[in-house]
């Protein structure tokens, strides 16, 4: 299934533009990922970086999203998060036995769940968690960095997904 990819209206207000390329951006990786087979989901192409799959990228943005919204904005325990594990390095990125659809559909949640908090909270709300110090942005400063965060990692889907069969194509 296609998922749409829109831009946000030319003009809106603040909330409807920033979440409307947050949400663009989730959907360029999500499309990315259409036809792929579990082989190739989970097959590096990078020389350099073994874990950065298509299955493991969607695994990190799925955590990401999870680690800013709910951890550092909210200030939940970050227990569960593999980005939080310090003892294994890139460990939200480890995908051994899950599949893509199964990552997919972690990642579509965990974005419904950020969409509520986002939501439920003034972009001028600060970050909760005590224990670090990327808590301490406002609401706005983390939309604003998740945009990047999940642009970047879109562009790196782009390359992966070239790399691995040809297909290209951003928009």
């Amino acid at each position: 299934m296609t998922i749409p990819r829109v831009r946000p209206p030319l003009v809106a207000d603040e909330r409807t533009q920033l979440v409307g390329w947050l949400d663009m951006q989730r959907a360029i990786i999500q499309w990315k990922c259409e036809g792929l087979s579990e082989e190739d989901a989970h097959r590096p192409v990078l020389p350099g970086s073994p874990l950065m799959t298509m299955a493991g990228l969607v695994s990190h943005v799925r955590w990401t999203e999870h680690c800013w919204f709910e951890v550092l904005f909210l200030g939940r325990d970050a227990a569960g998060n593999p980005a939080f594990d310090e003892t294994v390095e890139d460990a939200d990125m480890r995908v051994e036995g899950a599949s893509l659809a199964r990552l997919l559909d972690e990642y579509e949640r965990q974005c419904q769940v950020s969409n509520e908090i986002i939501a439920a909270h003034s972009l001028d709300d600060v970050g909760k968690h005590p224990d670090y110090r990327s808590a301490g942005g406002t609401l706005r400063w983390m939309l604003i960095h998740m945009v990047e965060e999940t642009a970047r990692h879109a562009g790196h889907a782009d390359v992966i997904r070239e790399l691995l069969d040809g297909q290209k194509g951003y928009y």
